[in-house]
């Protein structure tokens, strides 16, 4: 039965099943993009207005610069609100091979985040920091994540359920890489969203990251993956995001998304309901 955390049901009906992972999500217009972030994140927004999206103090912010035809390293670069829904996100599917710089979710407008969650550059994140207990029963490992948005509570219940998952997934699991961490992306200048304290790295023992690996004669990096579908499962029912649907993978990498995954969310991890 559909649980009703989360989404309200006007984002549900404008869609998220994916469409074939190798090509652009359907454009969105900039109304259909703010209702849908305005359903994951009702303590913050209020609604859309003449393309713009509303903050509950009275801020408003564009969903479109109007700039067509982003490469996807200006979509990585100079995002706007509405790049961020460039791919749609393949939520419940095998984890088959991202097609050609295809990276669903990987593009974030940092203004957007930093107002949520706080600049951590500034000092602005570690207040909103609380402890959580990763696998209580197995690991007993303790970080901190952020309690904005119902962070820290979404975690510890996909924590909880991964307890329980047999003992031939524990090496995927703990001991965790970690979680809050004020830094920039590897390779980049821009903000890691582990500063905002929404995102985890689960072990390393099995993980993989397009960076530790070189590129095919064809200049293509080659898809790897070892994570179980039963542990991205988990955590993409609780609104988490997996960097294993993205071309640029990092398999050990989850961050909260919601926005990204309204039907998966609302129908606790069943997508048919």
């Amino acid at each position: 039965m559909c649980a009703t955390i989360v989404f309200a049901a006007a984002a549900l009906l404008s869609g998220l099943v994916a469409a074939a992972p190798s090509t652009l999500a359907e454009p969105l217009s900039a109304e259909a993009v703010g209702h849908r972030l305005v359903a994951a994140y009702p303590e913050f927004l209020s609604g859309v207005e003449g393309g713009q999206l509303v903050w509950k103090d009275g801020t408003r912010m564009p969903i479109d610069d109007g700039l067509q035809g982003k490469s996807p390293a200006d979509l990585l670069e100079h995002p706007d609100i509405k790049d961020m829904f460039a791919w749609t996100y393949p939520a419940g599917r095998s984890a088959t091979p991202p097609g050609f710089e295809v990276d669903p979710g990987r593009v974030r407008y940092q203004p957007l985040f930093d107002r949520m969650y706080g600049d951590c550059t500034k000092g602005e994140t570690s207040t909103k920091l609380i402890e959580i207990v990763w696998l209580p029963k197995k690991a007993r490992q303790r970080f901190k994540v952020t309690r904005i948005n119902g962070v820290a509570e979404r975690l510890e219940a996909v924590s909880r359920e991964l307890d329980e998952l047999p003992a031939k997934f524990d090496a995927y699991l703990f001991p965790a890489a970690g979680t809050y961490n004020c830094r920039v992306i590897a390779g980049t200048k821009r903000p890691s969203v582990h500063g905002a304290g929404i995102a985890v790295d689960i072990a390393l023992k099995h993980a993989h990251y397009w960076r530790w690996n070189k590129p095919g004669a064809d200049g293509r990096y080659r898809f790897r993956n070892s994570i179980p579908q039963e542990i991205v499962g988990i955590f993409e029912k609780h609104g988490f995001i997996w960097g294993g649907r993205w071309y640029h993978y990092d398999t050990m990498h989850f961050e909260y998304r919601p926005e990204l995954l309204g039907k998966t969310v609302e129908c606790g991890g069943d997508t048919k309901c």
